[in-house]
């Protein structure tokens, strides 16, 4: 037998060795075998007896060391924008080791509060005691639900307002909270994850359900969207003032006006246009874009900064906006109100005759908006209805903007950038919350305008940082999957058009396609199909350029009061051009991939949570309206159904597979199409339908329907099982599933 190490060899080699320190390893280490394992289990026990080493999980480890591989609790960055952590194993030491994050190159994005496995490493010299590297994000916060309270003599269930969740979650009663029967809770799940009903901790009670204010109160918590600002964020804001003019650049001649919707909470960007007076360039224009200085407020790692970088961006409702800054800055000193002093980051840009952009410069400036108008209102001045605020601005600012869009118009054309035709849904609310109307937003010149003197800001933004070789966030927007592309070109041939094949696409193609198409039936089929085909459109600091603008440098300048993405080019402009310490951090370049992963989730986290709104708010509406019939079109085609989209308010609903008629239907995936077995029809994307409102749901959003005709006639007569379909009676499923309910909860009495 080998003889048996002392306790000190014992003790440094489970110092040396923090991953092998099981005592099959220590074995092994050093030799023992047979008898000598039994020695050498005393030994280790005398060890933990003495204090030398602590026993976890049938591992060893010297006393008040941290396991090689730990849960920790990411903290906030420190005023170096790097990144602390303190472990979270139970019987930790009251003042726990300091432990820095070593991020990877691939890494997660990491904030604090967040949860992660990592890897560490004793380290000795430093202010802190161990490196860790990322193993994986374990996330901050628990699976959490919302949804309505229902009271039993024993607690309680919660029914989700999840469209796609249908399980309910059970509540015992030293968990609930204090809610009351049918209150609207946030909840947590508590326990093990095993079969049957999760069990749950109601954390907030929200209120009525069926109140208005409710619907989107539920999208911001159901989507994690952070909507309370820390006192540490609301004191910085607080404490900010306005710019004197300083080393900035004096704008306030230029008469400059912001145009918003009627209905703006934040005014962000301001325009003006004039003839260019230089003899070279006859019929050219001299167009000015100033931006809201939010960098100058909102400095890197700040409470501000770390805040805004969380939320990514502001939402919004339709009673309500989630800013991404608080008010005293969104609303106010951020904000190009009329006659005020405003600090701002401007462009000033030539282009020709033919809107062509001759050259840029850039300047951080100061600013006074001569008006601040709305669409309506400056359409109205254009077309000769001139009011006490535009009579005066019509000549000297409007109509050179006018001017200036005509010639950008041009550019566009030649540019071909994708020309879809999406109308936007306007829901009205009264002073209580509750949907009044639902209509279509109306296009004005005066929207096409502000958008083209943005996009040729945006343009001007990233061609001037690639020129200076600074790093920045791109606007980024891939071209369609080959995938998509080959099912598009399907239902283009379906509807008898033609998709070019076998060269390089193009959003021109596209146009020519939505081209044929347009006054036709199969116009807004053709609109929903290329839209689909597209990707995402997201932020990177790599440049893949925009297929959809076909443009090849874009990046986010122009609104940085609702977008973090904007106020990293920001800041790259201000560090690019000597303008300031409130640049790019060390802390930003390096972490801007992680900032663009960020920016783009929250991005995407906003849409959701808006959509699902508005399908509340549409379910809330139609509600009063169950039994009626509805004109509509086949928006959508799956094996379980169709989803038809109704004419009058844009809302989606389903008509299940098991309404349509009396036969088996055979899905197509690729033509997006079901058809009969028996009587040979085929309903397809873009098909106009007449469907009756079978239920509707304010609290899921959820519309269910039926189909009652086609846009040539009734349906046909029902196939194999014999007669003719027969649609549901309207709430005829929810009636029987409330009697369900009351038979479940007699029996459980």
């Amino acid at each position: 037998m080998k003889m048996l190490p002392t306790k000190d060899q014992i003790r440094q080699w489970i110092l040396d060795n923090p991953t092998l320190t099981g005592k099959r390893d220590i074995a092994k280490a050093f030799g023992i075998t047979g008898d000598g394992r039994i020695d050498l289990k005393r030994m280790l026990r005398e060890l933990e007896a003495e204090g030398a080493v602590e026993k976890k999980s049938r591992r060893y480890r010297e006393e008040g060391a941290l396991p090689p591989v730990s849960v920790l609790l990411v903290l906030p960055p420190d005023s170096n924008g790097d990144l602390f952590a303190q472990p979270l194993e139970a019987g930790a030491s009251d003042t726990p080791p300091r432990i820095l994050i070593m991020p990877q190159k691939g890494d997660t994005a990491l904030a604090g509060g967040m949860k992660i496995l990592a890897r560490l490493t004793p380290v000795g010299g430093q202010d802190y005691g161990y490196e860790a590297r990322l193993i994986r994000a374990l996330g901050s916060n628990p699976l959490k639900v919302i949804g309505v309270y229902r009271a039993a003599s024993e607690g309680g269930r919660i029914l989700p307002v999840d469209k796609g969740s249908d399980k309910e979650w059970r509540v015992a009663r030293d968990h609930d909270g204090g809610a009351k029967d049918g209150e609207l809770v946030e909840a947590e799940q508590i326990g093990p994850k095993r079969f049957g009903l999760p069990q749950a901790k109601i954390i907030a009670r929200l209120g009525d359900p069926s109140g208005a204010r409710a619907v989107s109160l539920i999208a911001i918590h159901q989507h994690g969207i952070p909507y309370h600002f820390p006192d540490a964020v609301i004191a910085e804001a607080e404490a900010a003032k306005p710019v004197a003019l300083g080393k900035r650049e004096d704008l306030r001649g230029l008469p400059l006006v912001t145009i918003d919707p009627v209905d703006a909470r934040d005014r962000d960007d301001a325009v003006y246009a004039m003839a260019d007076p230089n003899p070279k360039n006859p019929g050219g224009f001299v167009i000015w874009v100033a931006i809201a200085d939010v960098a100058h407020y909102v400095r890197p790692n700040s409470a501000l900064d770390r805040e805004a970088r969380k939320r990514g961006n502001s939402s919004y409702f339709p009673d309500r906006v989630v800013p991404m800054l608080p008010d005293v800055l969104s609303g106010d000193l951020c904000s190009l109100h009329e006659h005020v002093d405003r600090a701002c980051m401007a462009v000033e840009m030539r282009i020709d005759a033919q809107g062509q952009k001759l050259g840029h410069r850039f300047t951080r400036g100061l600013m006074r908006s001569q008006a601040s108008l709305n669409y309506a209102q400056v359409q109205d001045a254009i077309d000769g209805r001139s009011d006490a605020k535009t009579a005066p601005l019509l000549d000297e600012v409007l109509r050179p903007l006018y001017a200036a869009y005509a010639a950008l118009k041009q550019a566009r054309a030649l540019r071909q950038p994708l020309d879809l035709e999406l109308p936007e849904r306007k829901i009205i609310l009264d002073d209580d919350g509750k949907v009044t109307s639902v209509s279509f937003y109306e296009r004005f010149d005066a929207h096409k305008l502000i958008e083209e003197c943005m996009i040729l800001a945006n343009v001007a933004a990233a061609e001037e940082l690639v020129g200076l070789k600074r790093p920045l966030l791109f606007r980024v927007h891939e071209e369609p999957s080959q995938d998509k592309l080959e099912s598009l070109r399907e239902v283009a041939e379906a509807s008898g058009f033609t998709l070019a094949k076998g060269q390089v696409l193009k959003t021109m193609h596209l146009n020519r396609l939505l081209s044929q198409a347009a006054g036709t039936e199969f116009d807004e089929l053709m609109n929903i199909s290329t839209l689909r085909s597209m990707t995402q459109a997201y932020y990177n600091a790599e440049n893949f350029g925009h297929f959809g603008l076909a443009l090849r440098n874009y990046a986010h300048f122009t609104s940085p009061i609702r977008r973090y993405s904007d106020l990293i080019v920001h800041r790259a402009l201000i560090s690019g051009h000597g303008w300031g310490d409130d640049g790019l951090s060390a802390w930003d370049i390096e972490n801007l991939d992680d900032t663009a992963k960020q920016v783009s989730d929250t991005e995407r986290r906003s849409m959701v949570a808006e959509r699902d709104t508005t399908d509340r708010y549409l379910a809330a509406f139609l509600s009063e309206r169950v039994g009626n019939e509805f004109a509509g079109r086949i928006s959508g085609v799956q094996r379980f159904g169709l989803f038809v989209r109704l004419q009058e308010t844009g809302a989606d609903g389903l008509v299940p597979i098991r309404s349509i008629g009396r036969e088996f239907f055979h899905y197509d995936q690729d033509a997006q199409t079901l058809t009969g077995s028996d009587s040979g029809l085929v309903l397809g994307i873009g098909l106009r339908v007449t469907v009756r409102l079978a239920e509707a749901s304010p609290l899921t959003g959820g519309l269910m329907l039926d189909l009652v005709g086609l846009e040539d006639g009734p349906l046909p007569q029902g196939g194999r099982r014999g007669g003719r379909y027969q649609p549901r009676k309207p709430g005829k499923s929810a009636e029987k599933a409330a009697k369900t309910a009351r038979k479940v909860h007699r029996s459980r009495r």
